[in-house]
């Protein structure tokens, strides 16, 4: 049986100390201007900030962040992609960033994958504005399908990081995706699945005029053990 979203809602504002406190925690969506507007460097390095934090510490790459900037010449797409394959190797022995072969690989992969995709849409932003909330998971397909290692959760904390209105699939979210009644895998990456989870996120938008974004962490505050002690 489908649970209405209001039930949701007002059970992690319940765990949260209150509807005021639920909305502080509450992530930052983007207006399509701003995404517009966010140069294709910013982009190339959250792709890559969340490609290297895959399997990996999340704070350690925090902190190295200044040198990969350094290293990557501010991800400036022009100046990476007249890097030699040489230029590129050197990379792999760079204590600056991390030295993962296949990671540094991706970054180069996803220099022309950037520019290819702002010469056919004016920006990079001009693309993923574009891309409707209603169709996330094709937008996720695109992003596997065309970019290097940027599926799963790196595709999903990579649009939520540049501001793209999208849920993110974190064990919360699907444990509260399940209890509302949809039949879904623990880890649900099945096309059947995918489809059925942005159906839900969809009727949950229609039902309350709430961002994708916000839909989301909502979901994740309303179960597990991150409620107030």
């Amino acid at each position: 049986m489908r649970e209405d979203f209001s039930n949701i809602l007002a059970r992690a504002a319940a765990r949260k100390g209150g509807e005021l406190a639920l909305a502080r925690l509450m992530p930052y969506v983007a207006s399509q201007e701003e995404l517009v507007d966010l140069p294709d460097d910013r982009y190339l390095a959250m792709m890559t900030k969340c490609i290297n934090q895959a399997g990996f510490s999340w704070k350690v790459i925090e902190n190295k962040w200044p040198e990969f900037e350094q290293a990557f010449f501010g991800f400036d797409p022009l100046k990476l992609s007249y890097l030699s394959p040489e230029q590129w190797e050197a990379y792999a022995s760079d204590r600056r960033v991390v030295r993962n072969w296949q990671k540094i690989k991706a970054l180069q992969d996803n220099v022309f994958f950037v520019q290819d995709t702002s010469r056919q849409w004016g920006s990079f932003g001009a693309f993923i504005a574009q891309w409707p909330v209603t169709d996330q998971v094709g937008l996720m397909a695109h992003l596997k399908k065309q970019a290097s290692r940027l599926g799963g959760q790196s595709a999903l904390w990579f649009l939520r990081r540049v501001g793209k209105d999208c849920f993110i699939l974190s064990q919360d979210v699907v444990t509260a995706l399940k209890a509302s009644g949809l039949d879904i895998a623990e880890q649900p990456t099945s096309k059947r699945d995918l489809v059925a989870i942005q159906n839900r996120f969809n009727e949950w938008h229609d039902e309350t005029g709430i961002p994708m974004s916000c839909l989301s962490r909502i979901a994740a505050c309303s179960m597990g053990d991150n409620h107030l002690s």
